[in-house]
């Protein structure tokens, strides 16, 4: 199997394949190598694309096992309680190989490093903070509270985003109609007069008279764009250039921005306060921004490495708003950085709720408008003609 590791070595940061069993084994030949490893996943390549997933409830999970270890259970009995009483393939698959290696003396950040497609690189860097201190329950609450508030902010998004999703596929399916089946059946009505149609509706005739002769050929092309658009959409690439027009937009660009700034604040603040040091801390949230963002964060943490304030290495590199550039200095003259870094995220989560709300109170109507001119131009063009032909009767 082959994996994607992100390391460090004296020139800066690098990412490099390695074919291994295992992730674990994968970390140990980097190191052998003289790199320090920040994360290990498997890699994404044609394949992953109808790879199966893991299905393991990692949320769920989590609490359970903080209510266990609340109870008074031990770390070991906890996982053997939760194993017990699992009826999932993949969940007991999982849980077995944690406890075996925990068995064979591993820590608990260890046995998890075992299954990345499980467990992530920030859950395992929290959990193997929380063993230094000996206290695990509170790492596991960070995360909970953590993964609850990005889940959140993603519902808002995708719930604003279905409404605008169903007016544009039934507004193109309407659109279809009429142009594959309706237009056909007036184009026999103005067979003899064609050329003396307008432009625009001999147009639409020719369209919709070809698509009626050749039905399966359109009905190909048009399944074909839409699994073209399905793959695009999942090659980093493509989305990648689709990120990078979307943020030159005007106003959306900018709101693009805060929404991935406010994501990085809330996980380097939680793996702060979970005693992660702020460097490998930056290096493991960095993966969560987007391209042009991520070069940003190497640059601030040169900077840091140089002497330089965590605050003031992220305002030069770009990373901040007015109110976070604030935030940051308070949180550093406090020493509550991981704490600050977390209210600062809530501060952006609500304003870009806000944002959602008012942008989706606003595109609902144009966008029925715009889907409205679309079908109300179609039928115009359709029944011109007619009125044209009254016109020449009076």
């Amino acid at each position: 199997m082959i994996f994607q590791v992100r390391a460090l070595n004296a020139a800066g940061r690098v990412s490099l394949r390695m074919e291994a069993a295992t992730a674990a084994e994968a970390a140990v030949m980097a190191r052998g190598e003289g790199l320090t490893v920040l994360a290990v996943r498997p890699h994404r390549g044609v394949g992953s694309l109808f790879a199966r997933r893991s299905h393991f409830p990692l949320l769920l999970f989590t609490r359970e096992l903080l209510a266990l270890l609340g109870s008074g259970l031990a770390l070991l009995e906890a996982l053997q309680t939760l194993l017990e009483k699992e009826t999932r393939g993949e969940s007991r698959r999982v849980l077995v190989g944690v406890l075996e290696r925990l068995n064979q003396g591993e820590s608990f950040s260890c046995a998890l490093g075992h299954f990345p497609e499980v467990f992530p690189a920030l859950y395992a860097a929290g959990v193997r903070a929380a063993e230094r201190s000996g206290d695990l329950a509170p790492a596991l609450s960070r995360y909970v509270a953590w993964q609850e508030r990005v889940d959140n902010v993603r519902r808002s998004v995708v719930s604003a985003s279905i409404y605008p999703l169903l007016l544009i596929c039934l507004g193109g399916l309407v659109a279809l109609f009429l142009i594959g089946f309706v237009t056909p059946r007036f184009a026999t009505i103005y067979a003899d007069n064609l050329t003396r149609l307008p432009w625009a509706s001999r147009v639409l005739m020719g369209t919709g008279v070809w698509i009626d002769a050749h039905s399966a050929a359109a009905g190909l092309g048009f399944l074909s764009t839409l699994a073209l658009l399905g793959w695009g959409s999942s090659r980093p690439g493509v989305r990648a250039a689709l990120a990078r027009l979307a943020w030159r937009l005007p106003g959306l660009g900018e709101r693009l921005r805060v929404f991935q700034l406010t994501r990085f604040y809330r996980t380097v603040g939680m793996l702060l306060a979970g005693g992660t040091p702020i460097l490998p801390a930056l290096e493991m949230s960095s993966g969560l921004l987007a391209v042009e963002l991520r070069s940003r964060v190497a640059v601030a943490a040169g900077q840091i490495r140089a002497g330089l304030a965590l605050s003031e290495a992220m305002r030069l590199a770009g990373l901040t708003t007015p109110v976070a550039a604030r935030l940051l200095l308070v949180g550093e003259k406090s020493g509550q950085m991981g704490e600050m870094m977390e209210n600062l995220a809530s501060f952006h989560d609500d304003e870009t709720s806000r944002f959602v709300e008012r942008f989706t109170r606003l595109f609902e109507p144009l966008l029925m408008a715009v889907i409205g001119l679309l079908v109300g131009g179609i039928v115009v063009l359709l029944y011109l003609p007619i009125f044209e032909l009254a016109g020449s009767l009076e």
